[in-house]
């Protein structure tokens, strides 16, 4: 949950037709059947604090790499898990550490059809670590997105491990010839294809008259793009025309004059739109209005937080059906709370899709899952939530619940929906289990 914000949790909820069980994982998201890759090791140069008076400690280090998809399309959403099954540092003072203080992050490298890395985070959790004692295995998760078909090969990258004891300490372990060898592959496929524009700004504030440079990336190649400065739903006068590059690429200047603006967008056609546009990105006019005789501007900063999402509880219970007769299997999702502390004009989107449920007897059809979703609107929160419709989830997904962009976003909200699942009449009897994911964006 942080910059360009794009939030998962995944849901693992097992209906077994009267009695469900949910698995919890790292940060508190719930857990769904994982890929688990090979247990690959590493050289790893480790530094342990300061105060521990010890030289750098190089040694091995064993990681595997689990995703929740083996087999994505692109524009997909995939979560990551790395878990140091044996980390190359220990405990580096002879001070017993006791348990949960431990705080762990890290990076997975992507390579062959998609390059980068996924900056991945694991809760504080440990068991009690004696002094000089080795870590124990800790798992850190994170997510990324597909933007090119093929096999994408994930790597365990660089981790840090932060213990709060008494003192706030870090021994950074690094990959000493990177990449790490590859743990995992999954293999993602075209799709259906999605909106990868984007665009950045020179300065993120500027006074009535400044020119911000905006810069975009996979736009149309050729294409006349329009720069605008945009105050919540509604477009201001300042407008600019530029074109996209061979690759797709542009950068232009921006001339922004309307005080009301808070964002600025770049859009492909006549009109804005979400489809062929990208933005806004937050921009701020600032006030230049004189101080009269006498007078002193006072001035503050607010500072902007982030999106996220947590939900009440890790366990769905759906009713039971008879068999021969089937029918609704229902019950409640755990209640989902969404902060926005961003700011600026953006507002959010949660979504969710679910998998077939498997049992022992054969499997039900993901389109048999449907909700009714509910959404309130914490008071004082600057933008109003709207329920998604009632309706199918099914394997292609559905919208929970969403706030619209303006002048001013952002709040608190509290997300419900009753679930129903229409059981075939005659399913074998047993456990049937299925896998709903949300993703907060």
């Amino acid at each position: 949950m942080g910059s360009t914000l794009r939030r998962s949790a995944r849901w693992r909820w097992a209906s077994l037709l009267g009695a469900t069980a949910l698995a919890v994982t790292a940060g508190g998201a719930l857990a769904c059947p994982a890929a688990a890759g090979s247990n690959v090791d590493f050289a790893t140069h480790c530094i342990p604090p300061a105060i521990a008076g010890l030289p750098p400690i190089d040694g091995t280090t064993t990681a595997n790499i689990t995703v929740d998809d083996t087999s994505p399309e692109v524009g997909d959403t995939v979560t990551v898990t790395y878990t140091v099954v044996t980390a190359a540092a220990a405990n580096p003072t002879d001070l017993a550490l006791p348990a949960d203080i431990m705080t762990p992050t890290g990076k997975v490298t992507l390579g062959g059809a998609q390059s980068g890395s996924i900056t991945v985070a694991g809760p504080k959790k440990n068991p009690p670590v004696p002094g000089r004692g080795t870590f124990p295995s800790f798992s850190m998760t994170g997510t990324f997105t597909v933007t090119s078909p093929g096999a994408i090969t994930l790597s365990p990258g660089d981790y840090n491990i932060h213990t709060s004891y008494i003192l706030e300490l870090d021994t950074p372990c690094t990959v000493i010839d990177p990449p790490a060898p590859v743990s995992q592959t999954v293999t993602a496929t075209s799709g259906v294809p999605t909106n990868t524009r984007a665009i950045s700004l020179s300065s993120a504030s500027g006074d009535p008259g400044d020119s911000v440079t905006v810069s975009g990336s996979d736009f149309t190649p050729g294409a006349s793009v329009t720069l605008a400065g945009r105050s919540g739903a509604a477009q201001t006068a300042d407008t600019a025309t530029v074109t996209a590059n061979a690759q797709g690429s542009f950068s232009g200047s921006l001339v922004v004059n309307d005080p009301a603006t808070t964002g600025i967008v770049a859009y492909e056609g006549s009109a804005w739109n979400a489809d062929l546009g990208a933005g806004p990105a937050a921009y701020v006019v600032n006030d230049t209005t004189p101080v009269p005789d006498g007078s002193q501007r006072l001035t503050t900063t607010v500072k902007a937080g982030t999106l996220a999402m947590s939900q009440a509880g890790d366990s769905v219970a759906l009713s039971a059906v008879d068999f021969g007769e089937g029918g609704a299997s229902t019950g409640a999702l755990r209640t989902v709370t969404v902060k926005d502390f961003r700011g600026g004009p953006a507002g959010w989107s949660l979504t969710g899709k679910v998998t077939d449920f498997t049992g022992p007897g054969g499997r039900i059809d993901a389109g048999k899952l449907s909700w009714t979703p509910a959404c309130a609107t914490e008071t004082g929160s600057p933008s109003t939530c709207a329920a998604g419709s009632a309706g199918t989830v099914g394997a292609s997904g559905a919208t929970l619940a969403q706030a619209p962009d303006g002048m001013l976003t952002g709040g608190e909200f509290t997300v419900d929906a009753g679930l129903s699942l229409d059981v075939p009449a005659f399913t074998p009897p047993g456990a049937y289990s299925g896998v709903l994911t949300l993703t907060l964006t």
